[in-house]
């Protein structure tokens, strides 16, 4: 038995994106090796719709190390084939499918909720598009187990990527109750997309977000601000500054929310031990 209710009182959780290659179990084991007590991964391989029955999904390994090593929050990374805006009926039919199996597993896996990019509006403008994303998600929570959660992720808006302004998330908020739904701030697409780290709590605070944002993806950028482009950095090491990430980490709003590092890691293999200290170094 899953034992959170162990935890400190309070805890900053720091994570990353780590493979689940071998097993559930194997996901812990990467993300304490390198520091973490928090972490994310994916239900499957995310550039293919193909899942594994939930059947065959087995926790019990994965169940125990938490409870050993006093693990916190695990997430789950939507596949980045979704797109919750698409004109393709099939195309759209295997998004709402893929989107529910994740929900099923975060229930499956005592989860902390799926990170979902919402697609594109392909052109045609969020407000032709938003009424149709909204009732898409609310059918996926309306199928989803009660102790699932559905986190929108803000984009870095290149090719209509959806939720770049923070502005779509309000609205989808107004439009959509349900306890099941969150989101998670993205430092990097929040760059790109020109906000501030600075600045951006002021807009969080204005647009009432904080009550729902359950994670932040702690990323650098290797792109100028308001670029548009979603290219992740190591920390340190791209164009989001050190005492911006050290201003926005230390808000008292962001103190109990999980930080997931997804950087491509100094050997180009994702997230590492360095990453992990540079970002424990921004929060002590």
């Amino acid at each position: 038995m899953l034992l959170l209710a162990q935890k400190e009182t309070f805890m900053r959780y720091i994570g990353a994106h780590v493979s689940a290659s071998g097993g559930l179990e194997k996901a812990v084991e990467r993300a304490k090796a390198i520091g973490c007590n928090s972490l994310q991964l994916f239900s499957g391989s995310p550039r293919v719709w193909k899942r594994k029955d939930l059947d065959q999904v087995e926790t019990s390994k994965m169940f125990s190390l938490r409870d050993e090593y006093n693990f916190g929050p695990v997430f789950t990374h939507s596949l980045y084939l979704v797109n919750l805006a698409s004109p393709n009926p099939e195309l759209l039919e295997k998004s709402l499918r893929v989107l529910k199996y994740d929900m099923a597993f975060d229930s499956k896996i005592k989860g902390s909720g799926i990170v979902v990019h919402l697609g594109s509006h392909l052109g045609a403008g969020w407000e032709a598009v938003r009424d149709d994303v909204a009732a898409h998600i609310s059918e996926i929570l309306k199928d989803s187990p009660d102790d699932a959660t559905f986190l929108i992720e803000n984009s870095a808006g290149q090719k209509g990527k959806l939720c770049s302004n923070l502005e779509e998330i309000k609205w989808l908020f107004d439009h959509i109750s349900s306890p099941k739904l969150g989101w998670c701030f993205d430092t990097c697409h929040a760059h790109a997309a020109g906000y501030d780290l600075l600045t951006v709590g002021d807009e969080i605070s204005r647009l009432g977000l904080w009550k729902d944002l359950k994670c932040i993806h702690v990323n650098d950028s290797r792109d100028d601000f308001d670029s548009g482009r979603d290219r992740h950095e190591n920390l340190g090491k791209g164009n989001i500054a050190e005492a911006d990430f050290k201003h926005f980490l230390n808000l008292p709003e962001v103190a109990e929310i999980p930080m997931i590092l997804e950087v491509p890691g100094l050997d180009g293999n994702g997230p590492d031990a360095p990453n992990i200290e540079v970002l424990k170094s921004y929060v002590e």
